[in-house]
């Protein structure tokens, strides 16, 4: 795991019940386990699940045909990877679980 890049995975999924999924890539200087930054960003999850994109300050994943009367703004955690992906991302998981945890 020593000098991999972590890859946090999301969806959201319609009104329809139609899926959209994607993933962004942080660095990962602190070496910090899989575990323990699944367990950070679980702690700040609705139902241990959702997430409101702007409270992460991740891209949303909607549809271009969002219909605000039946679909809702939430996305749901998927999970972490390492990964030997380039980030995509400026800050490290460290800092975005700081950020996160400080809405």
């Amino acid at each position: 795991m020593k000098g991999e890049n972590i890859k946090f995975e999301y969806r959201y999924r319609d009104a329809a019940n139609y899926k959209q999924y994607g993933g962004i890539v942080f660095c990962n200087p602190e070496e910090l386990s899989l575990a323990s930054i699944e367990f950070c960003i679980r702690k700040h999850l609705v139902e241990g699940e959702f997430f409101d994109h702007n409270s992460f300050h991740l891209p949303p994943l909607f549809f271009d045909s969002y219909d605000t009367e039946l679909d809702h703004p939430f996305h749901e955690f998927f999970g972490v990877s390492c990964t030997s992906d380039l980030p995509t991302d400026t800050r490290t998981i460290g800092a975005f679980i700081h950020s996160i945890g400080m809405k």
